[in-house]
This record gives structure tokens, C-alpha cells and sequence, in this order.
């Protein structure tokens, strides 16, 4: 049911721009209005939640570690997997932004017959991902021509590496297969899988559903569809340079495109999606782990005043000399 929902939410999202667009004529609201509201905000959230967790304390190292720790000379340690410096974090962190190393490891467990509890790699998961991830990365750069002019080089390598097996016009992109695919298996292994079902949420689909909606409308005008390219570049550089025009003869379907993609900006923030900043400020991956170099103390504790055995040894010397009790000081 939570994914019948969030499909029908983005079915009512689509058809408040067929309303807006087709019956009153909003235009200029759906084109220049709603695109600056949801980048306010997305930054104001983003700003807030970083904010918020980096004023959270962490008051001991709580790095999520797998391999041998930094200790003894002799003893051969793991800089990637258990980071002893600040240069070992960074290597760690972009192999897991890049490359999502710790989901690369991922396992599942299952009963087979006997019973026996089996374990498997569960690496389709992190293809998928990267695929997602990466595609998702590189169709935003590219997005980018439309708000250049001209456009500048390395966007048109990255178009070029893109569409490298170009067959016809127009020009075909990997990524463009590569993004439905990916995001079709994540929202497919939620649904058919009863144990992923069973723990997803709204807030799990709605963002896989709306994204899905953006690049199949992206596709549509692209592949299908006929829209005035020269009119949304106008537009989007109109926005951009802040002097905002809604050229005519768009098409409804880009302006279904821009709604989907300006409620997926304003939603960013306060969604799961937000592990995009959060992975940085995390203290079990951001942290380095010299818990045997280095004494932290928790700065909560408060102060106590200690008895030292020598103080408490010039009180009670007398009794203690008395008793025949040995003495560091005669």
C-alpha cells in the first residue's frame, strides 16, 4: 500500500501541472515561481539539517572499523579499513562516496533447507546503486548546457563519453538506460522482495517513484516528445541569471519535467535522499580511529576533585605507622 500511495501521489503532482498549465494558464507560477521556491527551500534545509548535526557533540571516536587497528610497530595495520590520520579518513571516505566500498560488501542471510543459516554476497544491490548514483551525477552535469551559454568544454566531453555508441539522432545517452534500469531494480526489489516490503515506508518510495517520473518525462521529451529546445534554454538561462522569462510554445510534458524536478529539490532535505550531506559529517565513517594513541575524554563528565593515595597518606600516616602498615614516606 505505502507504494500504491506514493504513486498516486506523483499521479496528483502531474496532474496539478496538466491543470495549472492546461486549464489556467499558470505558466509563468510552474516556470519561474515554483523553480525559485523549491531551490529556497533546498538550501535553507540543507544549510539546517548540516547545521544540526554538526552541532551534535561526539565526545569519543566512534569510527566503524574492520580491519587490524593501528597499535604495536610490528604489528601491520589497515589505513583504509581502520584509519589511524586524517589523510587515511579521506582515503577511506571517497572510496565510500565514490564507490560505495562498504556496500560493495554487503551480505544477506537466509534459512536454507537443514535448517542452515546462509551467507551471500549481495552485490546486485550495489550495482544498482552505483548505477543509479552515477547516471543520476552525470545527467545533472549535463543539464548544465542548458544554462551556459556558450557551454562550457568539459560538459561537452562528458556528452561526448556519453553518447560514445551513437547509432542515430538523436543522440542516444548511456546514461539515459542506465538511470531507468537502475532506478526500475531499486523500486522493484522494494515491491517484490516481502522482507524489503515489509520494512518500506512511504518515504522509501516516493522519492524512488518521483525520480522515475523525472527521467521517464526526461526520455519522453528527449527521444519522443517534441519540445522547443531554444525555448528552455532561454528559460533556464533566464532563471539562472535571475531575469526570468516563460518563452510560448514550450510544450506541458517540460513543464511536468520542471514541476517533478522542483518538488524532488524542495523534498531533498528533509528526506532520506539527505544521506547525500550526511555521509560527511557521520562520526562512524569521518573520524580517525587512535583510540590507543590518544586518551579522549568526555567533556560532560564534570570535574572531581581526586584523593591521591599520597594525600591520603599524610592524613592517616600516624594510624597507618601505628598499625604497622608500610609507608612510601617515613
Amino acid at each position: 500500500m505505502n507504494a500504491i500511495y506514493s504513486l498516486i501521489a506523483v499521479f496528483i503532482l502531474i496532474a496539478l501541472v496538466l491543470l495549472g498549465i492546461g486549464g489556467a494558464g499558470l505558466y509563468y507560477v510552474f516556470g519561474v515561481i515554483i523553480p525559485y521556491v523549491a531551490i529556497v527551500f533546498f538550501l535553507a534545509g540543507f544549510v539546517y539539517r548540516v547545521l544540526k548535526w554538526a552541532k551534535a557533540p561526539v565526545p569519543f571516536r566512534i569510527t566503524t572499523t574492520c580491519g587490524q587497528q593501528k597499535s604495536l610497530p610490528w604489528i601491520k595495520n589497515n589505513e583504509l579499513e581502520n584509519p589511524s590520520t586524517g589523510l587515511s579518513v579521506i582515503g577511506r571516505m571517497l572510496l565510500e562516496v565514490l564507490f560505495f566500498r562498504s556496500l560493495f560488501r554487503n551480505t544477506k542471510t537466509e534459512l536454507k533447507d537443514g535448517p542452515k543459516v546462509v551467507y551471500s554476497l549481495n552485490n546486485w544491490l550495489w550495482l544498482g546503486g552505483l548505477a543509479f548514483h552515477w547516471s543520476f551525477l552525470i545527467i545533472i552535469v549535463r543539464h548544465f548546457r542548458f544554462f551556459t551559454e556558450p557551454v562550457p568544454a568539459f560538459i561537452s566531453i562528458i556528452e561526448k563519453l556519453d553518447s560514445f555508441f551513437q547509432v542515430g539522432l538523436p543522440i542516444i545517452y548511456a546514461t539515459d538506460a542506465i538511470i531507468l534500469a537502475a532506478v526500475s531494480f531499486l523500486v522493484l526489489r522494494r515491491i517484490m522482495d516481502s522482507r524489503m516490503r515489509y520494512i518500506s515506508l512511504n518515504a522509501d518510495f516516493f522519492p524512488l517513484f518521483l525520480i522515475l517520473s523525472i527521467a521517464v518525462t526526461g526520455v519522453w521529451m528527449r527521444y519522443f516528445g517534441k519540445v522547443d529546445v531554444i525555448g528552455i534554454k532561454e528559460l533556464a538561462i533566464g532563471l539562472f541569471t535571475f531575469n526570468p522569462v516563460v518563452p510560448e510554445g514550450i510544450g506541458v510534458f517540460f513543464f511536468i519535467h520542471l514541476f517533478l524536478v522542483s518538488v524532488l529539490i524542495a523534498y531533498f532535505p528533509f528526506s532520506k535522499l539527505m544521506h547525500m550531506g550526511g555521509v560527511f559529517l557521520s562520526p562512524t565513517r569521518n573520524l580517525a580511529n587512535n583510540n590507543r594513541m590518544k586518551r579522549h575524554i568526555n567533556p560532560w563528565n564534570p570535574k572531581v576533585k581526586f584523593h591521591t593515595y599520597e594525600e591520603y597518606e599524610d592524613e592517616f600516616r600516624e594510624v597507618m605507622r601505628d598499625a604497622g602498615m608500610p609507608l612510601d614516606k617515613k
